[in-house]
């Protein structure tokens, strides 16, 4: 029988099927943090029950933690409590953690990629959303709620129903200034927020073919933001010449082995789809969202549509926007590059290049918020660190940062941040904000001019080619 990559993955890991029911499936690597993971390890030493696979698990701080003066004591009380009984817990049950002050520290979505954690055809899970993320690298990824967290701890299995498969393709040239953001967030305004409810779906076509690991990845993120279990690329070239040499991916003779068997990943010819779409690169331009939610973005150039619904009106109320408006000078005060979605070294590097030489607005607070340790050191190496710096940009040390409320980075009430993070719900960046979903170069064009403009007048070629 033909099968996806879809199928090829999950098959692979089936534990136990349930006659016409769930099946129990076998998890190769939990992913945790500090905010799901307290009431999991807490379930586990109230029924005294041990932490099966301690080695399968990877741990890291991210969402709580401030990204400036990380060597301080956190101010924070929940914040620190948070982090604190992180600490605790994997150092009572053998847990490494990859915890503030380690080299490895970041944004676990961040991370755990470039670490080599990360692999083709594993089963990975968090207690955070975003975990569609490691999708990019044909790995079957999703997040859990705190009771599977304790799940997994308890039994290195979940029991799950299987998803129905999905496959979006699309081909041709993207245009000059369109990057992976734009991509998603084109694919989710046109097909909704609902649309991926129950499936898992594989990205296909020669457009993702020719993206980076990191565009990949941004792709994979906001999965979740259509509504879907998750999201998948078949593996490539791309992927193995990224995973090679990773500290904790396999090595000579064993990694041979196993290119040899992601080589078999891709979906079959002629394998058939719960679902699909298709569409046009050529149709694609820079996006922004209008609403809250990130089904509602548009092209930069376009108004903001005239729909007749009560949901509708009450988001553009909270935004402060109106039917037939366009966002094109809409004046910015406030810019974010980072989050598990955008703050890779390469999304800093389409970044740095529109910046160089340039000035940021004089109205503008612009954070630089890299997703790793190990990304600000690349950042410094390569010498971005001084083009932000010189251009009036603040630079911070890793974390989930201005993304989400849970941290000191939050944007005031009534403001509009123009960021390459993946949710614009309301109260997202603190309570009354108001996000406008950007990619890396939108996002770094509107820091300059201090409103939102057209860069596709500016600029020539696509984004950098990354390493």
């Amino acid at each position: 029988m033909k099968k996806t990559l879809f199928d090829k993955v999950w098959d692979s890991h089936v534990v136990h099927s349930v006659d016409n029911g769930p099946q129990i499936l076998y998890i190769d690597k939990h992913l945790i943090h500090e905010v799901t993971s307290p009431q999991a390890f807490a379930e586990l030493e109230e029924r005294n029950i041990p932490l099966f696979r301690k080695d399968q698990i990877v741990a890291t701080a991210d969402h709580n933690v401030p990204t400036k003066d990380q060597h301080l004591p956190i101010q924070d009380l929940l914040s620190k409590k948070q982090v604190e009984m992180l600490s605790t817990n994997c150092e009572k049950h053998g847990v490494t953690l990859y915890g503030l002050g380690h080299p490895y520290q970041g944004i676990v979505h961040v991370m755990a990629p470039e670490l080599g954690v990360t692999q083709p055809g594993m089963t990975m899970v968090c207690g955070d959303s975003h975990t569609s993320t490691h999708g990019a690298f044909g790995t079957i990824a999703f997040g859990i709620g705190t009771s599977q967290v304790a799940q997994v701890f308890a039994s290195q299995c979940l029991l799950l129903s299987k998803p129905k498969s999905m496959r979006i393709t699309l081909n041709g040239d993207l245009k000059p200034g369109v990057l992976p953001k734009d991509v998603i967030l084109y694919i989710i305004a046109k097909l909704g927020t609902n649309s991926g409810t129950g499936y898992f779906v594989e990205y296909a076509g020669d457009v993702f073919e020719n993206m980076s690991m990191e565009g990949r990845m941004t792709v994979c993120n906001m999965s979740i933001e259509m509504g879907a279990r998750g999201g998948m690329i078949a593996p490539d070239e791309t992927t193995f010449k990224y995973v090679k040499g990773k500290e904790f991916a396999p090595k000579g003779e064993e990694f041979d082995k196993k290119v040899a068997y992601w080589r078999t990943l891709p979906t079959d010819e002629g394998a058939t789809f719960d679902k699909e779409y298709t569409f046009d690169a050529a149709d694609i331009a820079p996006m922004v969202t209008y609403g809250t939610n990130p089904g509602m973005g548009i092209k930069i150039n376009d108004r903001i549509p005239d729909i007749n619904d009560v949901s509708f009106e009450k988001s553009l109320k909270y935004m402060g926007l109106h039917k037939g408006e366009k966002l094109l000078g809409k004046p910015i005060n406030y810019v974010f590059i980072g989050s598990c979605t955008n703050s890779r070294i390469e999304d800093f590097r389409v970044a740095a290049t529109y910046i160089k030489g340039r000035q940021k607005a004089a109205n503008v607070n612009a954070l630089i918020v890299p997703g790793s340790q190990q990304v600000a050191k690349q950042i410094e190496a390569e010498g971005l660190q001084e083009i932000f710096e010189a251009a009036g940009f603040e630079i911070r040390q890793s974390g989930c940062s201005a993304c989400l409320g849970m941290n000191e980075d939050k944007i005031p009430a009534g403001e509009y941040c123009v960021s390459t993070s993946n949710r614009n719900f309301e109260g997202r960046q603190g309570q009354g904000a108001r996000t406008i979903l950007a990619s890396p170069l939108v996002a770094a064009a509107t820091a300059v001019a201090g409103k939102i403009i057209d860069v596709t007048t500016e600029i020539e070629e696509p984004e950098p080619a990354s390493v």
